[in-house]
């Protein structure tokens, strides 16, 4: 599940406005600024939704950071199975 899809389930909004919100934030916008010019763009995504989108979308790359590292580290080693794998993909959280 890509983050836009994971958010949008949490946020119960379409996924377009969290993909829409993405693009800007990922371009340099505040959330402020999305906030208040951009809410055409976003859907009308409100400063609140949009401040967990950010913390969560930050959250879910490191996560993803985190899991191709762990994975990385331990097929270095020679001990990834294929079970172990799928464990370290479907974990929801760096813990």
């Amino acid at each position: 599940m890509n983050p836009a899809e994971v958010i949008a389930s949490e946020l119960a909004v379409a996924q377009n406005q969290v993909a829409a919100a993405i693009g800007l934030l990922d371009e340099g916008s505040t959330v402020p600024f999305i906030a208040r010019y951009r809410k055409e763009v976003t859907g009308g995504l409100d400063d609140t939704q949009l401040r967990t989108l950010d913390s969560r979308l930050t959250y879910l790359r490191e996560l993803q950071d985190r899991r191709e590292s762990i994975i990385a580290n331990i097929e270095q080693q020679g001990k990834l199975t294929p079970t172990l794998k799928s464990q370290l993909l479907a974990a929801d959280s760096k813990t």
